[in-house]
Protein backbone atom coordinates (compact mmCIF):
# COMPACT_ATOMS: atom_id res chain seq x y z
CA UNK A 1 0.00 0.00 0.00
CA UNK A 2 1.42 3.38 -1.07
CA UNK A 3 -1.06 5.65 0.77
CA UNK A 4 -0.82 8.41 -1.83
CA UNK A 5 2.91 9.01 -1.39
CA UNK A 6 3.90 8.81 -5.05
CA UNK A 7 6.73 11.16 -5.99
CA UNK A 8 7.10 10.39 -9.70
CA UNK A 9 5.08 9.39 -12.76
CA UNK A 10 4.02 5.76 -12.41
CA UNK A 11 1.88 5.43 -15.54
CA UNK A 12 2.95 7.79 -18.34
CA UNK A 13 -0.03 7.04 -20.59
CA UNK A 14 -2.52 7.76 -17.81
CA UNK A 15 -0.58 10.88 -16.88
CA UNK A 16 -0.76 12.14 -20.45
CA UNK A 17 -4.52 11.58 -20.53
CA UNK A 18 -4.87 13.45 -17.23
CA UNK A 19 -2.93 16.42 -18.60
CA UNK A 20 -5.06 16.45 -21.74
CA UNK A 21 -8.35 16.28 -19.81
CA UNK A 22 -7.44 18.96 -17.29
CA UNK A 23 -6.05 21.26 -19.99
CA UNK A 24 -9.15 20.80 -22.14
CA UNK A 25 -11.25 21.91 -19.15
CA UNK A 26 -9.14 25.05 -18.88
CA UNK A 27 -8.02 24.14 -15.37
CA UNK A 28 -4.70 25.03 -13.74
CA UNK A 29 -3.63 23.36 -10.50
CA UNK A 30 -2.51 25.55 -7.57
CA UNK A 31 0.67 24.54 -5.79
CA UNK A 32 0.61 23.63 -2.10
CA UNK A 33 3.02 26.49 -1.38
CA UNK A 34 0.50 28.89 -2.94
CA UNK A 35 -2.37 27.55 -0.84
CA UNK A 36 -0.15 27.85 2.25
CA UNK A 37 0.51 31.58 1.67
CA UNK A 38 -2.18 32.87 -0.71
CA UNK A 39 -2.09 36.46 0.51
CA UNK A 40 1.41 36.75 -0.92
CA UNK A 41 1.36 34.22 -3.73
CA UNK A 42 -2.18 34.35 -5.10
CA UNK A 43 -3.16 38.02 -4.80
CA UNK A 44 -3.11 38.60 -8.57
CA UNK A 45 -5.06 35.39 -9.19
CA UNK A 46 -7.64 36.30 -6.56
CA UNK A 47 -8.28 39.68 -8.19
CA UNK A 48 -8.98 37.97 -11.50
CA UNK A 49 -11.37 35.52 -9.82
CA UNK A 50 -13.38 38.10 -7.87
CA UNK A 51 -16.46 37.65 -10.07
CA UNK A 52 -16.32 33.82 -10.09
CA UNK A 53 -19.13 32.21 -8.08
CA UNK A 54 -17.51 30.34 -5.15
CA UNK A 55 -20.27 27.71 -5.28
CA UNK A 56 -19.67 26.46 -8.82
CA UNK A 57 -17.43 23.62 -10.06
CA UNK A 58 -15.02 25.79 -12.04
CA UNK A 59 -11.24 25.65 -12.10
CA UNK A 60 -10.79 29.06 -10.52
CA UNK A 61 -12.25 27.81 -7.26
CA UNK A 62 -9.22 25.54 -6.80
CA UNK A 63 -7.31 28.73 -6.02
CA UNK A 64 -9.70 29.36 -3.13
CA UNK A 65 -9.01 26.04 -1.42
CA UNK A 66 -7.28 27.75 1.52
CA UNK A 67 -8.01 29.58 4.79
CA UNK A 68 -7.59 33.15 3.50
CA UNK A 69 -11.01 33.73 1.92
CA UNK A 70 -13.17 36.57 3.23
CA UNK A 71 -16.83 36.26 4.24
CA UNK A 72 -17.95 36.44 0.58
CA UNK A 73 -15.40 33.73 -0.31
CA UNK A 74 -14.46 35.87 -3.34
CA UNK A 75 -11.56 37.90 -1.97
CA UNK A 76 -8.38 37.32 -0.01
CA UNK A 77 -7.65 38.44 3.52
CA UNK A 78 -4.15 38.74 4.98
CA UNK A 79 -5.17 36.92 8.18
CA UNK A 80 -7.60 33.99 7.97
CA UNK A 81 -11.01 34.77 9.42
CA UNK A 82 -11.42 33.65 13.00
CA UNK A 83 -13.35 34.14 16.22
CA UNK A 84 -11.91 35.04 19.62
CA UNK A 85 -14.60 33.78 21.95
CA UNK A 86 -16.05 36.20 24.45
CA UNK A 87 -15.24 35.47 28.10
CA UNK A 88 -18.92 36.12 28.75
CA UNK A 89 -19.59 32.97 26.73
CA UNK A 90 -16.76 30.69 27.85
CA UNK A 91 -16.57 31.68 31.51
CA UNK A 92 -12.76 31.42 31.49
CA UNK A 93 -9.95 33.96 31.37
CA UNK A 94 -7.93 32.30 28.61
CA UNK A 95 -8.60 33.24 25.00
CA UNK A 96 -10.16 30.57 22.80
CA UNK A 97 -9.22 31.33 19.18
CA UNK A 98 -11.26 29.56 16.52
CA UNK A 99 -10.24 29.36 12.85
CA UNK A 100 -13.37 29.55 10.69
CA UNK A 101 -13.75 26.78 8.09
CA UNK A 102 -16.96 27.78 6.33
CA UNK A 103 -15.12 30.28 4.12
CA UNK A 104 -13.90 27.50 1.82
CA UNK A 105 -15.48 27.35 -1.65
CA UNK A 106 -18.17 24.98 -2.88
CA UNK A 107 -18.73 23.01 0.33
CA UNK A 108 -18.39 25.72 3.00
CA UNK A 109 -16.12 23.39 4.95
CA UNK A 110 -12.37 22.96 5.08
CA UNK A 111 -12.54 19.32 3.99
CA UNK A 112 -12.24 20.44 0.37
CA UNK A 113 -8.56 21.08 1.18
CA UNK A 114 -7.64 17.46 2.05
CA UNK A 115 -9.71 16.25 -0.90
CA UNK A 116 -7.42 18.28 -3.13
CA UNK A 117 -4.37 17.00 -1.26
CA UNK A 118 -5.42 13.37 -1.75
CA UNK A 119 -6.55 13.37 -5.38
CA UNK A 120 -4.02 15.64 -7.07
CA UNK A 121 -0.89 13.55 -6.24
CA UNK A 122 -2.66 10.55 -7.80
CA UNK A 123 -3.29 12.57 -10.98
CA UNK A 124 0.30 13.78 -11.05
CA UNK A 125 1.63 10.22 -10.90
CA UNK A 126 -0.87 8.67 -13.29
CA UNK A 127 -2.02 6.24 -10.60
CA UNK A 128 -5.45 7.78 -11.13
CA UNK A 129 -6.56 7.87 -14.77
CA UNK A 130 -9.43 10.28 -15.42
CA UNK A 131 -10.45 8.30 -18.49
CA UNK A 132 -11.24 5.09 -16.63
CA UNK A 133 -11.14 5.52 -12.84
CA UNK A 134 -13.76 6.64 -10.34
CA UNK A 135 -12.62 8.46 -7.19
CA UNK A 136 -14.27 6.87 -4.15
CA UNK A 137 -14.54 9.22 -1.17
CA UNK A 138 -15.28 7.42 2.15
CA UNK A 139 -16.42 9.97 4.70
CA UNK A 140 -18.76 10.96 7.48
CA UNK A 141 -19.91 13.93 5.45
CA UNK A 142 -17.72 16.88 4.52
CA UNK A 143 -14.72 15.08 3.00
CA UNK A 144 -16.85 13.25 0.45
CA UNK A 145 -18.51 16.54 -0.49
CA UNK A 146 -15.07 18.09 -0.95
CA UNK A 147 -14.04 15.09 -3.03
CA UNK A 148 -17.06 15.37 -5.28
CA UNK A 149 -16.38 19.09 -5.79
CA UNK A 150 -12.69 18.61 -6.64
CA UNK A 151 -13.51 15.65 -8.88
CA UNK A 152 -16.06 17.62 -10.91
CA UNK A 153 -13.59 20.42 -11.55
CA UNK A 154 -10.91 17.97 -12.68
CA UNK A 155 -13.22 15.94 -14.91
CA UNK A 156 -13.24 12.83 -12.70
CA UNK A 157 -16.23 10.72 -11.87
CA UNK A 158 -16.61 10.17 -8.15
CA UNK A 159 -18.57 8.21 -5.56
CA UNK A 160 -19.46 9.56 -2.11
CA UNK A 161 -19.63 6.95 0.66
CA UNK A 162 -21.16 8.09 3.95
CA UNK A 163 -23.49 6.84 6.71
CA UNK A 164 -27.19 7.14 6.00
CA UNK A 165 -27.78 8.89 9.33
CA UNK A 166 -25.76 12.01 8.53
CA UNK A 167 -27.46 15.41 8.28
CA UNK A 168 -30.02 15.94 5.55
CA UNK A 169 -28.13 19.03 4.34
CA UNK A 170 -25.14 16.88 3.39
CA UNK A 171 -27.28 14.63 1.22
CA UNK A 172 -29.05 17.59 -0.38
CA UNK A 173 -25.71 19.02 -1.39
CA UNK A 174 -24.56 15.67 -2.82
CA UNK A 175 -27.80 15.23 -4.74
CA UNK A 176 -27.23 18.61 -6.38
CA UNK A 177 -23.59 17.98 -7.25
CA UNK A 178 -23.67 14.39 -8.51
CA UNK A 179 -25.17 13.37 -11.86
CA UNK A 180 -26.09 9.78 -10.96
CA UNK A 181 -27.96 8.81 -7.75
CA UNK A 182 -25.78 5.70 -7.70
CA UNK A 183 -22.76 7.90 -6.99
CA UNK A 184 -24.07 8.44 -3.44
CA UNK A 185 -23.59 5.28 -1.39
CA UNK A 186 -25.35 5.30 1.99
CA UNK A 187 -23.86 2.90 4.53
CA UNK A 188 -25.62 1.67 7.71
CA UNK A 189 -25.48 3.73 10.86
CA UNK A 190 -24.32 7.17 11.79
CA UNK A 191 -21.17 8.98 12.86
CA UNK A 192 -19.46 6.09 14.63
CA UNK A 193 -20.00 3.46 11.95
CA UNK A 194 -16.68 3.85 10.13
CA UNK A 195 -16.14 0.08 9.81
CA UNK A 196 -19.28 -0.11 7.66
CA UNK A 197 -17.77 2.57 5.40
CA UNK A 198 -14.58 0.51 5.09
CA UNK A 199 -16.58 -2.60 4.25
CA UNK A 200 -18.37 -0.75 1.45
CA UNK A 201 -15.06 0.53 0.12
CA UNK A 202 -13.57 -2.97 0.23
CA UNK A 203 -16.40 -4.17 -1.98
CA UNK A 204 -15.95 -1.22 -4.34
CA UNK A 205 -12.21 -1.88 -4.53
CA UNK A 206 -12.85 -5.24 -6.20
CA UNK A 207 -13.58 -3.21 -9.33
CA UNK A 208 -10.20 -2.02 -10.70
CA UNK A 209 -11.96 1.06 -12.03
CA UNK A 210 -12.44 2.36 -8.49
CA UNK A 211 -9.66 4.18 -6.64
CA UNK A 212 -10.35 4.48 -2.91
CA UNK A 213 -9.17 7.81 -1.49
CA UNK A 214 -9.52 6.88 2.16
CA UNK A 215 -9.00 10.06 4.18
CA UNK A 216 -8.17 7.98 7.26
CA UNK A 217 -5.15 6.44 5.48
CA UNK A 218 -4.20 8.92 2.72
CA UNK A 219 -1.15 10.87 3.83
CA UNK A 220 -2.02 13.67 1.42
CA UNK A 221 -4.63 14.55 4.07
CA UNK A 222 -1.97 14.82 6.78
CA UNK A 223 0.59 16.58 4.58
CA UNK A 224 -1.66 19.31 3.23
CA UNK A 225 -3.06 20.18 6.65
CA UNK A 226 0.41 20.39 8.19
CA UNK A 227 1.65 22.43 5.21
CA UNK A 228 -1.39 24.70 4.71
CA UNK A 229 -3.58 24.74 7.83
CA UNK A 230 -0.68 24.92 10.27
CA UNK A 231 0.77 28.20 8.91
CA UNK A 232 -2.74 29.65 8.59
CA UNK A 233 -3.46 29.01 12.26
CA UNK A 234 -0.07 30.45 13.21
CA UNK A 235 -0.95 33.69 11.35
CA UNK A 236 -4.24 33.88 13.24
CA UNK A 237 -2.49 33.53 16.58
CA UNK A 238 0.13 36.15 15.75
CA UNK A 239 -2.59 38.58 14.63
CA UNK A 240 -4.51 38.09 17.90
CA UNK A 241 -1.31 38.37 19.93
CA UNK A 242 -0.16 41.56 18.24
CA UNK A 243 2.55 43.16 20.35
CA UNK A 244 1.24 41.61 23.55
CA UNK A 245 2.49 38.74 25.70
CA UNK A 246 -0.14 36.18 24.70
CA UNK A 247 1.16 32.62 24.74
CA UNK A 248 -0.17 29.77 22.58
CA UNK A 249 -0.66 26.83 24.92
CA UNK A 250 -2.51 24.20 22.90
CA UNK A 251 -4.11 23.22 19.61
CA UNK A 252 -7.36 21.34 20.10
CA UNK A 253 -8.99 19.31 17.33
CA UNK A 254 -11.37 16.38 17.08
CA UNK A 255 -9.49 13.41 15.69
CA UNK A 256 -11.90 12.64 12.85
CA UNK A 257 -9.72 11.39 10.02
CA UNK A 258 -6.68 12.90 11.82
CA UNK A 259 -6.00 15.31 8.97
CA UNK A 260 -6.79 18.60 10.71
CA UNK A 261 -4.93 17.61 13.86
CA UNK A 262 -1.78 17.41 11.72
CA UNK A 263 -1.75 21.22 11.91
CA UNK A 264 -0.86 20.64 15.56
CA UNK A 265 2.43 19.04 14.54
CA UNK A 266 3.29 22.25 12.70
CA UNK A 267 2.13 24.44 15.58
CA UNK A 268 4.08 22.41 18.12
CA UNK A 269 7.27 23.21 16.21
CA UNK A 270 6.33 26.84 15.48
CA UNK A 271 4.65 27.91 18.73
CA UNK A 272 5.39 25.17 21.26
CA UNK A 273 1.74 24.17 21.73
CA UNK A 274 0.50 20.90 23.10
CA UNK A 275 -1.69 18.85 20.78
CA UNK A 276 -5.09 17.78 22.11
CA UNK A 277 -7.37 15.25 20.44
CA UNK A 278 -11.13 15.52 21.04
CA UNK A 279 -13.54 12.60 20.83
CA UNK A 280 -17.11 11.89 21.92
CA UNK A 281 -17.56 10.47 25.40
CA UNK A 282 -20.37 8.35 23.93
CA UNK A 283 -17.72 6.55 21.87
CA UNK A 284 -14.49 6.87 23.89
CA UNK A 285 -12.10 4.95 21.65
CA UNK A 286 -8.86 6.77 22.47
CA UNK A 287 -9.86 7.47 26.07
CA UNK A 288 -10.95 4.02 27.18
CA UNK A 289 -10.75 1.67 24.18
CA UNK A 290 -14.51 2.12 24.23
CA UNK A 291 -17.28 2.12 21.66
CA UNK A 292 -20.75 3.51 21.09
CA UNK A 293 -22.62 6.02 18.94
CA UNK A 294 -22.88 9.79 18.98
CA UNK A 295 -24.01 12.81 16.97
CA UNK A 296 -20.91 15.01 16.81
CA UNK A 297 -21.00 14.80 13.05
CA UNK A 298 -17.62 14.93 11.34
CA UNK A 299 -15.51 12.96 13.85
CA UNK A 300 -16.08 9.32 12.88
CA UNK A 301 -14.43 6.95 15.31
CA UNK A 302 -14.27 3.44 16.82
CA UNK A 303 -10.77 3.20 15.35
CA UNK A 304 -7.44 5.05 15.27
CA UNK A 305 -6.83 6.66 11.86
CA UNK A 306 -3.67 5.47 10.14
CA UNK A 307 -2.56 9.07 9.57
CA UNK A 308 -2.94 10.06 13.24
CA UNK A 309 0.49 10.90 14.65
CA UNK A 310 -0.45 9.40 17.98
CA UNK A 311 3.02 9.63 19.50
CA UNK A 312 2.96 13.43 19.14
CA UNK A 313 -0.50 13.89 20.71
CA UNK A 314 -0.38 15.18 24.29
CA UNK A 315 -3.99 15.02 25.53
CA UNK A 316 -7.21 13.21 24.75
CA UNK A 317 -10.34 15.14 25.76
CA UNK A 318 -13.83 13.68 25.82
CA UNK A 319 -16.85 15.83 24.94
CA UNK A 320 -20.47 14.66 25.05
CA UNK A 321 -22.76 15.05 22.05
CA UNK A 322 -25.30 16.32 24.57
CA UNK A 323 -23.10 19.40 24.84
CA UNK A 324 -22.80 19.99 21.10
CA UNK A 325 -26.49 19.28 20.39
CA UNK A 326 -27.72 21.56 23.16
CA UNK A 327 -25.25 24.36 22.51
CA UNK A 328 -26.27 24.31 18.86
CA UNK A 329 -29.72 25.29 20.12
CA UNK A 330 -28.31 28.00 22.36
CA UNK A 331 -26.16 29.44 19.57
CA UNK A 332 -28.58 29.25 16.66
CA UNK A 333 -32.13 29.85 17.85
CA UNK A 334 -33.83 33.15 18.57
CA UNK A 335 -34.46 32.10 22.15
CA UNK A 336 -30.86 31.07 22.72
CA UNK A 337 -29.37 34.18 21.16
CA UNK A 338 -31.72 36.44 23.09
CA UNK A 339 -30.55 34.78 26.30
CA UNK A 340 -26.88 35.25 25.36
CA UNK A 341 -27.54 38.93 24.70
CA UNK A 342 -29.74 39.79 27.68
CA UNK A 343 -28.44 37.44 30.37
CA UNK A 344 -24.84 36.63 29.34
CA UNK A 345 -24.08 40.14 28.08
CA UNK A 346 -22.73 39.18 24.68
CA UNK A 347 -22.80 41.78 21.90
CA UNK A 348 -24.59 41.13 18.62
CA UNK A 349 -21.42 40.74 16.56
CA UNK A 350 -20.12 38.02 18.87
CA UNK A 351 -23.50 36.27 18.83
CA UNK A 352 -23.73 36.40 15.02
CA UNK A 353 -20.31 34.73 14.76
CA UNK A 354 -21.73 31.64 16.49
CA UNK A 355 -23.41 30.78 13.18
CA UNK A 356 -19.94 29.80 11.93
CA UNK A 357 -19.89 26.86 14.33
CA UNK A 358 -21.14 23.41 13.35
CA UNK A 359 -21.46 20.44 15.69
CA UNK A 360 -17.83 19.31 15.63
CA UNK A 361 -16.77 22.96 15.93
CA UNK A 362 -18.75 23.28 19.15
CA UNK A 363 -17.16 20.07 20.43
CA UNK A 364 -13.71 21.49 19.70
CA UNK A 365 -14.55 24.63 21.66
CA UNK A 366 -15.73 22.64 24.68
CA UNK A 367 -12.52 20.62 24.45
CA UNK A 368 -10.51 23.86 24.42
CA UNK A 369 -12.37 25.16 27.48
CA UNK A 370 -11.78 21.89 29.32
CA UNK A 371 -8.06 22.07 28.54
CA UNK A 372 -7.87 25.68 29.73
CA UNK A 373 -9.56 24.74 33.01
CA UNK A 374 -7.37 21.67 33.49
CA UNK A 375 -4.21 23.73 33.00
CA UNK A 376 -5.59 26.73 34.96
CA UNK A 377 -4.83 29.07 32.06
CA UNK A 378 -5.02 32.83 32.53
CA UNK A 379 -5.77 35.88 30.40
CA UNK A 380 -2.33 35.87 28.76
CA UNK A 381 -2.85 32.28 27.53
CA UNK A 382 -4.53 31.13 24.33
CA UNK A 383 -5.90 27.85 23.04
CA UNK A 384 -6.26 27.44 19.27
CA UNK A 385 -8.97 25.35 17.70
CA UNK A 386 -10.93 25.07 14.47
CA UNK A 387 -14.49 25.26 13.16
CA UNK A 388 -14.65 22.69 10.38
CA UNK A 389 -18.01 23.90 9.11
CA UNK A 390 -20.87 26.17 10.11
CA UNK A 391 -24.37 25.84 11.54
CA UNK A 392 -26.09 25.89 8.14
CA UNK A 393 -25.06 22.25 7.65
CA UNK A 394 -27.20 21.22 10.66
CA UNK A 395 -30.53 23.01 10.31
CA UNK A 396 -32.52 19.78 10.30
CA UNK A 397 -30.49 18.51 13.25
CA UNK A 398 -31.37 21.71 15.11
CA UNK A 399 -35.09 21.20 14.57
CA UNK A 400 -34.95 17.51 15.46
CA UNK A 401 -33.02 18.11 18.69
CA UNK A 402 -35.36 20.91 19.73
CA UNK A 403 -38.34 18.64 19.14
CA UNK A 404 -36.89 15.52 20.77
CA UNK A 405 -35.41 17.21 23.85
CA UNK A 406 -37.82 20.09 24.40
CA UNK A 407 -40.98 19.15 22.54
CA UNK A 408 -40.40 21.98 20.08
CA UNK A 409 -40.86 24.54 22.85
CA UNK A 410 -37.32 25.61 23.71
CA UNK A 411 -37.56 28.50 26.20
CA UNK A 412 -35.41 30.90 28.21
CA UNK A 413 -35.07 28.77 31.38
CA UNK A 414 -33.88 25.89 29.22
CA UNK A 415 -31.40 28.20 27.47
CA UNK A 416 -30.09 29.21 30.90
CA UNK A 417 -29.73 25.57 31.90
CA UNK A 418 -27.77 24.76 28.73
CA UNK A 419 -25.50 27.75 29.24
CA UNK A 420 -24.82 26.83 32.84
CA UNK A 421 -24.37 23.11 32.31
CA UNK A 422 -22.42 22.91 29.08
CA UNK A 423 -20.48 26.19 28.92
CA UNK A 424 -19.88 27.50 32.43
CA UNK A 425 -20.12 23.98 33.84
CA UNK A 426 -17.67 22.32 31.44
CA UNK A 427 -15.55 20.12 33.71
CA UNK A 428 -12.17 18.44 33.46
CA UNK A 429 -13.59 14.92 33.48
CA UNK A 430 -12.85 12.45 30.68
CA UNK A 431 -9.36 13.82 30.00
CA UNK A 432 -6.08 11.98 29.71
CA UNK A 433 -2.65 13.62 29.70
CA UNK A 434 -0.69 11.08 27.72
CA UNK A 435 2.52 9.59 29.04
CA UNK A 436 4.62 7.01 27.19
CA UNK A 437 2.32 4.16 28.20
CA UNK A 438 -0.71 6.11 27.05
CA UNK A 439 0.87 6.80 23.69
CA UNK A 440 1.75 3.15 23.24
CA UNK A 441 -1.76 2.00 24.22
CA UNK A 442 -3.45 4.18 21.61
CA UNK A 443 -0.85 3.47 18.96
CA UNK A 444 -1.18 -0.27 19.45
CA UNK A 445 -4.97 -0.07 19.26
CA UNK A 446 -4.61 0.91 15.61
CA UNK A 447 -3.03 -2.47 14.83
CA UNK A 448 -6.38 -4.24 14.79
CA UNK A 449 -7.87 -1.94 12.15
CA UNK A 450 -4.89 -1.44 9.89
CA UNK A 451 -2.84 -4.62 10.02
CA UNK A 452 -5.45 -7.25 10.78
CA UNK A 453 -8.45 -5.78 8.91
CA UNK A 454 -7.02 -3.53 6.19
CA UNK A 455 -3.85 -5.46 5.33
CA UNK A 456 -1.21 -2.83 6.09
CA UNK A 457 2.28 -4.31 6.44
CA UNK A 458 3.59 -4.45 10.00
CA UNK A 459 6.76 -2.53 9.10
CA UNK A 460 4.66 0.27 7.55
CA UNK A 461 2.50 0.33 10.66
CA UNK A 462 5.42 0.47 13.11
CA UNK A 463 7.39 3.07 11.14
CA UNK A 464 4.90 5.71 12.31
CA UNK A 465 6.24 5.58 15.88
CA UNK A 466 9.21 7.74 14.85
CA UNK A 467 8.70 11.53 14.61
CA UNK A 468 11.44 11.70 12.00
CA UNK A 469 9.21 9.58 9.76
CA UNK A 470 6.37 12.11 10.03
CA UNK A 471 8.73 15.03 9.49
CA UNK A 472 10.06 13.30 6.39
CA UNK A 473 6.58 13.28 4.85
CA UNK A 474 6.83 17.03 4.42
CA UNK A 475 9.67 16.57 1.94
CA UNK A 476 6.91 15.64 -0.51
CA UNK A 477 5.53 19.19 -0.61
CA UNK A 478 8.24 20.64 -2.89
CA UNK A 479 8.26 17.39 -4.88
CA UNK A 480 4.53 17.62 -5.55
CA UNK A 481 4.76 21.34 -6.30
CA UNK A 482 7.43 20.65 -8.93
CA UNK A 483 5.18 17.95 -10.40
CA UNK A 484 2.28 20.44 -10.44
CA UNK A 485 4.43 22.92 -12.39
CA UNK A 486 5.27 20.25 -14.95
CA UNK A 487 1.65 19.10 -15.14
CA UNK A 488 0.41 22.65 -15.71
CA UNK A 489 2.97 23.23 -18.44
CA UNK A 490 1.94 20.00 -20.17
Amino acid sequence: MVFGLEREIIDQAAYDRNVETVRAAGVTLPKIAELADPAKKLADKAAILADVDPDTPVGGNLFRVHWHNDYSRRRLVDVPEHIVLDTALTGIEAKIIVAVGDRFPMVRAHKVLPAYGCLVPRLLSGVFDVSRHRAVWPSTGNYCRGGVAISRILGCRSVAVLPEGMSRERFQWLENWTTDPGDILRTPGTESNVKEIYDACHELSQDPGNIILNQFAEFGNYIIHRAVSGPAFERIFKAVKGSGDLKARAFVSATGSAGTIAAGDYLKDALGVRVCAVEATECPTLLYNGYGEHNIQGIGDKHVPFIHNVMNTDFVIGVSDQASDNLNLLFNTTTGRKFLSERAGMDQQAIAALGDLGLSSIANIIGAIKYAKYMDLKSDDAVLTVATDGARMYQTELSEVEKSLYGGGFDTPQAAEIYGRYMLGAATDHMIELDRAGHERIFNLGYYTWVEQQGVGLSDFDARRDQAWWDGLMDLVPVWDDMIDRFNSG
